[in-house]
């Protein structure tokens, strides 16, 4: 019969070889110092969208990592009004009552990330993504440990694949207590490592009937946001987790199995942070862009649907910008879509672009 890691004599002792990470975690720190360093070097407007848009996909991905689909307009909305950040083409859109929870789980945990990690904390966090105690069609007990036993199953019912086996529940109690004292208390352990360690030894116990992912990624959130001293997020571990969702199953798995040995999890968490860190390092050019073209035209009257256009451009617009895709998504007629494109080619914001094609298209004109 398979054992797991909870089932080790020596269970919690995460054994790893310090010499086979000391270069991922060498570079992490760099990495994510380079960014920061950037950073420190931009405008607030810059800054403000390169947060809003990491806390907006922190939001959506680590629900989609669980099969819940968020509606992205309504995060960003209603993690701009909460951050108090304004930005350019953002229409606002009434909040979607199924995303306020994680968003408080979001911001709470890198906010307050110097808050003791207790309890009564994870019971709240617990509580806010199930408001109204149901997962689904199914009533679930939120806002307390479990009170029964939790497998890791996939396939079709009645062939099932056990991935995984948590701790009785009765245990989880005294599991919990060993965690968090571990997270508050030991500090002789880098703390890359340490989110890395954390997120597998809270996945090992499951203590919550379901909420166990996204609540494991927020510990991860908060223990990054202590090795940063920093209370804002630049960049999304879950968005990148989600984008390597079979390798992050995966490697969960293989270290929660009776091996013991994390130094395989702990080098592949490394990279897919610094993974991470170098998307928002990528998306910071973008805002660096982004911010350049809206100084040029701070003095230039353009209309909503050419603001609109223009974040699109500027974001990464899915294919080819035709007069025909303007006007399906401003909701306008041809003409009217023609004369915003002419009037900004006018302006030099927009040109032809030189890819040809059936149809005329246009990109940013820097």
């Amino acid at each position: 019969m398979k054992k797991y890691i909870h089932e080790r004599e020596d269970w919690p002792s995460f054994i790893f070889e310090e010499s086979l990470i000391k270069n991922a975690v060498i570079s992490l720190h760099g990495a994510v110092g380079r960014l920061y360093g950037k950073l420190d070097a931009l405008g607030f407007d810059v800054q403000s969208e390169l947060l809003l848009n990491t806390v907006s996909d922190e939001v959506i991905t680590t629900s989609e990592i669980e099969g819940e689909s968020l509606n992205r307009s309504s995060v960003r909305s209603s993690v701009a009004e909460r951050l108090g950040i304004e930005i350019a083409g953002l229409a606002y859109v009434s909040p979607d009552k199924s995303a306020e929870g994680i968003i408080d789980i979001a911001l709470d945990a890198t906010q307050n990330c110097s808050s003791p990690l207790t309890e009564e904390r994870l019971f709240a966090w617990n509580a806010a993504l199930f408001p109204t105690e149901y997962s689904g069609l199914r009533k679930i007990t939120v806002g307390e440990y479990r009170k029964e036993d939790i497998s890791i199953l996939s396939g079709a019912m009645g062939k099932e694949k056990i991935h995984y086996i948590a701790p009785a529940p009765k245990n989880v109690p005294e599991e919990m207590n060993r965690f968090l004292f571990w997270v508050e208390n030991i500090h002789n352990i880098d703390p890359y490592v340490k989110a890395a360690i954390a997120h597998l030894w809270f996945e090992s116990i499951h203590p919550f009937v379901d909420g166990n992912g996204r609540i494991g990624r927020a510990i991860v959130d908060m223990l990054l946001a202590r090795a940063e001293n920093s209370s804002e997020r630049y960049y999304s571990p879950s968005a990148q987790m989600l984008s390597e969702r079979r390798d992050y199953y995966k490697e969960l798995e293989l270290a929660s199995g009776y091996l013991g040995d994390t130094t395989r999890w702990i080098n592949w968490f490394l990279s897919c942070i610094m993974r991470a860190v170098k998307f928002s390092d990528d998306r910071l050019e973008i805002s660096k862009h982004k911010a350049r073209l809206f100084e040029r035209i701070r003095s230039i009257p353009i209309n909503p649907r050419q603001v609109l256009m223009l974040n699109a451009l500027i974001e990464g617009f899915d294919g080819n910008l035709t007069t025909k895709k303007w006007a399906k998504i401003c909701k306008c007629s041809h003409d009217t879509a023609l004369r915003d494109i002419n009037d900004l080619i006018a302006k030099k914001m927009l040109t032809c672009s030189a890819k040809g094609g059936r149809s005329t298209s246009y990109e940013l004109q820097y």
